[in-house]
């Protein structure tokens, strides 16, 4: 019964996984902290990483330094990084992380959970995204990711470019 129970668990949970990738993401609007308008329309015909993040969340911040890595390697050949912020993460601890410790990529308030239900009710963080050129999740994990797994998957979608 054990086993049976474990199989459907882990059955649903590839379906997910398998639906989840190749979705296109809708345009989204939204604005930066630094007060700049945009939107995933714009971003089309680029690699987007799309991290949700709180500022309490040590797997989080260990994994801005990974972000910052790939942001410093790869965004003049095209990648962008769009860093948003839980419903649930207070907006005055985000402005004032971003005063200490500014990113160079746009950093959103999602304060009415609109990109979290955008990319699947997303309520755990870190959770990172990767959209191909065309809008559609590519990749996603859950929990703080690796740069061996992602940094090849980023490289050819710039060669698609």
């Amino acid at each position: 019964m054990k086993s049976l129970i474990v199989l459907a668990l882990l059955l649903v949970l590839m379906t997910s996984i398998f639906f989840s990738f190749n979705k296109t993401i809708p345009n989204i609007s939204f604005t930066t902290l630094n007060s700049e308008k945009m939107s995933l329309e714009h971003l089309r015909g680029k690699p987007v990483i799309v991290t949700f993040w709180t500022t309490d969340c040590a797997s989080c911040l260990k994994e801005i330094p990974l972000l910052l890595d790939l942001y410093q390697r790869y965004h003049a050949e095209g990648l962008e990084i769009i860093g948003v912020t839980m419903y649930y993460e207070p907006p005055n601890h985000v402005i004032e992380f971003n005063k200490q410790r500014p990113l160079p990529y746009p950093i959103t308030l999602d304060v009415e959970a609109n990109w979290a239900k955008v990319f699947g009710n997303v309520n755990v963080t870190p959770t990172t995204f990767l959209l191909n050129l065309k809008g559609e999740i590519v990749w996603q994990k859950v929990g703080l990711f690796e740069l061996a797994e992602l940094q090849p998957q980023i490289e050819n979608l710039l060669k698609e470019k």
